[in-house]
């Protein structure tokens, strides 16, 4: 199989039994209304991309991810290969894609050929001033409040049945790369994978896709950049006041180094908030990891807040 090289990562899809709480929800979280049928909830992000959240009405549940594709062609191609159709896509923006399942029954699709939307504006982050770089001079910071600007998805982490299943399945089909391993025990065994696009020279999101093997498969959680620290804190008293749950964070991870925020939605499914984001090209070193370091902090918290 020669498989192609995905663009990026465009969205999720979930199910929930109530799509007003749902919007409600992920407005409070930052993301806005792109359209809404009686069974279905798309929500979009600051840039350009007609959606990056959907939810279509039934039992909660995770269904699945959707990759970008770079080219009407590398879709005709991934389609072959499979032996999937490509479809229509009946959503914002139209589309095609072609739709898999991975090992562990998730719907993984891939999409092409989405018209963008136009951008929303945004309240761009103010310089900082540190204690040895004054860059703000003469200007007094004052912070707007709200909801943070979701700008776009960055990445999503399943747990898996088989790792190394999984692994083979998304490299041969997407080729993605791995960025950092985890590791367990004298021997060094992988059980997981921070996995990137395969975007060459240019610089692209530490990790896309990070898989757990847990032995079982579920869902983890799907992240979203916002626009800066201040962005990211104003938000996050935004769904303290109204009593959303609070997952984990505030804190800066070790590997991707973003400052981190996790919140629970209605029905127990976690979305993040990040902002400074590591971005690697193909010169970033494969590292090998422990656990410790990969689910450990610079600094904050990152386990429940007790």
């Amino acid at each position: 199989m020669s498989g192609i090289k995905i663009k990026d990562i465009h969205h999720p899809r979930f199910q929930a039994p109530d799509l007003d709480e749902a919007q409600k929800f992920l407005e409070e979280f930052g993301m806005v209304l792109a359209e809404r049928t009686s069974d279905r909830l798309y929500m979009r992000g600051t840039d350009t991309a007609p959606y990056l959240h959907v939810t279509e009405l039934g039992e909660a549940a995770f269904l699945g991810l959707a990759f970008e594709a770079d080219s009407a062609e590398d879709l005709a191609t991934l389609a072959a290969e499979e032996g999937a159709p490509v479809e229509d896509i009946d959503a914002p923006g139209g589309g095609q894609r072609v739709r898999l399942k991975d090992p562990n029954g998730f719907d993984v699709d891939v999409v092409h050929g989405i018209a963008p939307s136009g951008p929303l504006d945004v309240v761009l982050a103010e310089p900082l001033n540190t204690g040895s770089l004054r860059v703000r001079e003469g200007d007094v910071k004052r912070v707007p409040g709200g909801p943070s600007q979701v700008k776009r998805m960055g990445h999503a982490v399943l747990k898996v049945a088989d790792y190394a299943m999984t692994l083979k399945w998304l490299q041969d089909r997407f080729g993605m790369i791995q960025s950092d391993d985890v590791v367990v025990g004298p021997d060094e065994v992988v059980v997981a994978s921070f996995l990137r696009c395969d975007r060459g020279e240019d610089y692209t999101d530490h990790h896309t896709l990070l898989t757990l093997g847990t032995g079982e498969p579920d869902f983890d959680h799907v992240a979203y950049e916002v626009e800066g620290l201040d962005d990211l804190m104003s938000g996050h008293d935004v769904l303290r006041d109204a009593g959303r749950k609070h997952v984990a964070g505030i804190g800066r991870h070790i590997l991707g180094s973003q400052i981190y925020d996790y919140w629970s939605d209605p029905w127990g499914r976690t979305h993040e908030h990040f902002t400074d984001g590591d971005r690697i090209d193909l010169n970033h070193p494969h590292g090998k990891w422990g656990a410790d370091i990969a689910l450990g902090t610079q600094w904050g918290t990152f386990g429940p807040p007790s």
